[in-house]
C-alpha cells in the first residue's frame, strides 16, 4: 500500500480535491485567526486592566450569535452556502485590517475593540453554520465524521502555531506589536478566500423550496423536531450550560496569566510570553485530541463526549488552586483536550442524526445554545473574576459544569451509549 493510499484510508476526507483545497486555505487563515484571539484580549487587559472588559469584549463577540444564529439557520438554506461562506470570510478580513489599523496608528481604545468584536460576531454567526452545513456537499455523508474531525484538526492545530507566532509580537515588538498579528490574520483571509473561488459543492442537493411556508414555520419545524429526538435536545442543553458557564472563563487566560501566575521581577515581555504560553498549551491538548479523532475515529462518541465533559470541568476546578506555571500549562493542555472532544464530538452526533434538510436548522440551534448564552456568560464571568478574584470564578464555574453533566448522564444514560 503506497503512502497516499494509506494516507486517504486513514482520513477519507482528504480523498475530495473539493475538500482539499478548502481544508488547506482555512487552515492557514485559522493561524492568523489564533494570531488576532491570542494578542486581543492581551492587549485590552493592557490598555484597561480591568478584567470585567474582557468579558464585554466576549459578550460584545458572541451577543449577534443569540440574535441571529436561530433564523440564520433558516437563511443559509435558503442560500448558496459557499458563497455565503466566501462574502462573511471577506467581512472577517476587513475587521481584522481595521483592527490592524487602529492599533498600529496608537490609536485604538476599548470601545474600538467592542464595536469591531460586535462586527466579527455578526459574520460568525451565520458563517459557522454555512461552513459546517457545507462540508457534506464538499465530501457527502459516509466522509462526514472524517472531514468534522479534520476540521477539527487544523482549527486546533492553528490554536497551538497561532500563540506561537503571535508570542514575538508580544515579546520582542516594544509597542502595538499586536497590530501586527492583526494584519498578519488580515492578510490570511485570502487563502481560504482564493480556494473557495476554486471549489465546487459535488454533493449538493436542492431542498424543495415549500411555496406555502414561511421562513418562521420552516423554523418552527426544526425546533419541533428537536423536541421529537431527547438525544439532539440533550446534545443542544449540555453544550448550552457549558458554553454558559464554562467557554467564557478561556477569555480570562490574560488574568491567570498576568495575575494568578505573578511572578516575582515580571516584565510586560514576560506577561505576555505566559500568556502565549497557556494559549499555546491549550492548543497543543485541544491538537492531540482532534488528531485522535481524525486519525482512529472511536465509534464509543457517547463515553468519548462524557469523559471530554469531565476533563474540562476537572481541570477547571484544579485551576482555580494552582498557581504554579508549569502546572497550570498542563491543566490548560487537559482543558484544550476536553474542549474539542466534547465540541467534536457533539458535533459529530448531532450532524449525523439529522436529516440533510433539516440541516442547518437543527445546527444553527446548537450554534445558539453553545455561543448565543456565551455573551451573558462572559458578563457573569467577568463580574465575578472581578469582584470575587478568578479563583473563586474558576472553581464555582467548574463545580457547576460537573454536576450539572453528571445530571445529564445519570438521567438520560442513553446519550453515553452512542455509537457511530
Amino acid at each position: 500500500m503506497s503512502v497516499k493510499e494509506s494516507v486517504l484510508r486513514r482520513f477519507p476526507a482528504l480523498g475530495s480535491r473539493d475538500f482539499a483545497i478548502f481544508w488547506v486555505g482555512q487552515f492557514i487563515s485559522l493561524i492568523g485567526t489564533w494570531m488576532q484571539s491570542t494578542t486581543q484580549p492581551y492587549l485590552a487587559y493592557r490598555i484597561s486592566g480591568q478584567p470585567l472588559d474582557l468579558g464585554l469584549i466576549g459578550a460584545a463577540a458572541t451577543l449577534p450569535t443569540f440574535l441571529l444564529a436561530l433564523p440564520g439557520g433558516v437563511l443559509v438554506e435558503r442560500l448558496d452556502k459557499r458563497q455565503t461562506v466566501i462574502a462573511l470570510q471577506v467581512v472577517m478580513m476587513l475587521q481584522a485590517l481595521a483592527m490592524a489599523a487602529l492599533t498600529l496608528s496608537g490609536h485604538i481604545q476599548i470601545w474600538h475593540i467592542v464595536a469591531l468584536s460586535f462586527l466579527l460576531g455578526i459574520a460568525n454567526a451565520i458563517e459557522i453554520t454555512a461552513r459546517q452545513a457545507m462540508l457534506i456537499e464538499l465530501v457527502g455523508k459516509d466522509r462526514l465524521p472524517n472531514a468534522i474531525a479534520l476540521q477539527a484538526t487544523i482549527f486546533n492545530a492553528a490554536r497551538v502555531l497561532g500563540p506561537m507566532v503571535a508570542a514575538p509580537f508580544l515579546v520582542f515588538v516594544a509597542e502595538n506589536g499586536e497590530g501586527w498579528a492583526f494584519l498578519a490574520n488580515g492578510i490570511s483571509y485570502l487563502f481560504v478566500v482564493i480556494g473557495l473561488l476554486f471549489v465546487n459543492t459535488p454533493f449538493k442537493t436542492t431542498r424543495p423550496v415549500k411555496r406555502d411556508s414561511s421562513a418562521f414555520e420552516e423554523f418552527l419545524e426544526g425546533q419541533r423536531y428537536i423536541l421529537a429526538r431527547p438525544v439532539v435536545g440533550m446534545l443542544i442543553l449540555m453544550s448550552s450550560i457549558i458554553g454558559f458557564i464554562g467557554f467564557p472563563l478561556v477569555q480570562q487566560i490574560p488574568v491567570l496569566a498576568k495575575d494568578m501566575l505573578a511572578q516575582v521581577g515580571d516584565t510586560q515581555a514576560t506577561q505576555g510570553a505566559r500568556n502565549s504560553l497557556l494559549f499555546t498549551f491549550q492548543g497543543i491538548g485541544a491538537l492531540s485530541a482532534a488528531l485522535t479523532l481524525a486519525a482512529f475515529n472511536p465509534r464509543r462518541k457517547g463515553w468519548l463526549l462524557a469523559l471530554g465533559q469531565m476533563a474540562f470541568s476537572v481541570s477547571l476546578i484544579a485551576l482555580s488552586f494552582n498557581r504554579l506555571v508549569p502546572l497550570a500549562a498542563v491543566l490548560i493542555l487537559f482543558l484544550g483536550w476536553g474542549t474539542v472532544t466534547m465540541l467534536a464530538t457533539t458535533n459529530t452526533l448531532i450532524q449525523l442524526e439529522v436529516p440533510d434538510a433539516l440541516r442547518g436548522r437543527v445546527f444553527s440551534t446548537y450554534l445558539w445554545g453553545l455561543q448565543g448564552v456565551a455573551p451573558f456568560g462572559s458578563l457573569a464571568i467577568g463580574w465575578m473574576s472581578q469582584h470575587w478574584g478568578l479563583p473563586n470564578a474558576l472553581l464555582v464555574c467548574g463545580l457547576s459544569c460537573l454536576l450539572f453533566i453528571a445530571s445529564v448522564h445519570f438521567y438520560h444514560p442513553e446519550i453515553r451509549q452512542r455509537v457511530t
